[in-house]
């Protein structure tokens, strides 16, 4: 259990160590699920997050990754009495202090009480090599996978013109009552995924790892004994008085549709509505807070005022280029994957980089950029 323990731990370090984001913030971007939201609004349509293909000897399919699920309930924020958001900081325990990302280093708890760090290069060196093949090892009996070894679910998606060799596929692995096993690479992990087919469709399981599952055992629930049979019969006949067949309404969140109501009453009544007050610009530094980017601003602003005025070229073509090159670049950047942000943050030398969200990299390389330029 211990040895179990220490795995898990190492492995919760790598995922977060790279911090995805949250499910279905992937390589091509934020995936949406599709449907009728709470509110009663239209949700837009489900787009891919991933894209790769599908292989296994002789057989290349290329496909698409959509979330097969979405994360819904009520979002809270914790406010302050004057109803401004809280934000979560690092607070060192021995003095007090609140820390910088560049602060922070990561550890492995080998013993309580004592680490041994690890660097982002160091991580960086653990990551599989860079794919876009679902690769399948083998293809199994669909009930030999325990439900509780799925994870997440996923629709895999016909690319391009392969729906012909999808459906096949697809139809053939259904009459065969197969899964395949295989292993992709998404977002710097390697994920450990079954394939099933119904209806037509093909799905894909994340799968749990094996020291990720307890048994019974492990839990201590006792051995299974032989029942009284008269009793059997009785809990068997109370059974077969409340069959009936899966209400979809009886899936709903209740308690999520009953929160927003009431909030809703409470809004249009006017009760116990605040609002946040303006916030000053957030910063990564503690104490006294300085604005690096205001700072660079100040001083290329006075270097400018110091320097004769230039004569700008005939037909006033000069004008709002530089801004509109600067914001070109702003909205590439924001376009890239994560991943490829990432190589560039690593390029740069930008420390905390894989605790970095995909707009934090996009921040930082734009201050880079800024300071290097």
């Amino acid at each position: 259990m211990a040895d179990r323990r220490k795995r898990q731990g190492a492995r919760d370090g790598r995922q977060k160590s790279r911090r995805p984001g949250q499910d279905g913030e992937g390589e091509r971007g934020r995936d949406r699920d599709h449907g009728e939201r709470r509110d009663g609004g239209e949700r837009p349509a489900a787009r891919s997050f991933w894209s790769g293909t599908l292989s296994f000897g002789l057989v290349s399919i290329p496909v698409d990754v959509l979330s097969a699920t979405a994360r819904r309930g009520v979002p809270m924020r914790m406010l302050a009495a004057d109803g401004a958001p809280l934000r979560r900081r690092y607070i060192c325990p021995r003095d007090g202090a609140a820390l910088r990302g560049d602060d922070l280093v990561r550890g492995y708890e080998y013993q309580r009480g004592r680490f041994v760090t690890v660097t982002d290069e160091e991580l960086e060196a653990l990551e599989p090599g860079k794919s876009r093949d679902i690769s399948l090892r083998r293809f199994v009996p669909r009930e030999a996978i325990p439900p509780l070894y799925f994870e997440r679910s996923y629709f895999l998606a016909p690319s391009g013109g392969s729906a012909k060799a999808y459906h096949l596929l697809a139809e053939t692995m259904a009459q065969s009552g197969r899964a395949g096993v295989a292993t992709f690479v998404m977002r710097e992990k390697e994920y450990l995924v079954a394939i099933t087919a119904e209806g037509g469709v093909l799905r894909g399981e994340i799968l749990r790892f094996a020291d990720e599952v307890r048994s019974a055992e492990d839990i201590g629930l006792p051995a299974p004994g032989d029942g009284d049979p008269h009793r059997t019969q009785a809990i068997g006949r109370d059974i077969d008085a409340l069959r009936a067949p899966l209400d979809r309404d009886e899936l709903r969140d209740r308690e999520a549709d009953l929160l927003i109501a009431l909030a809703e009453r409470k809004y249009a009544g006017g009760t116990d509505v605040v609002r946040a007050p303006e916030a000053e610009e957030e910063s990564d530094e503690p104490g006294e807070v300085v604005d690096l980017m205001q700072v660079l601003k100040e001083r290329l602003g006075a270097s400018a005022e110091a320097k004769p005025a230039q004569r700008a070229p005939r037909g006033g073509q000069a004008r709002g280029v530089a801004g509109g090159d600067r914001a070109r670049a702003d909205a590439s950047e924001r376009e890239q994957s994560r991943e490829e942000l990432y190589e560039r943050a690593r390029a740069l030398g930008i420390r905390g980089r894989s605790r970095m969200t995909k707009d934090e990299l996009a921040d930082a390389i734009k201050s880079a950029d800024r300071l290097t330029g």
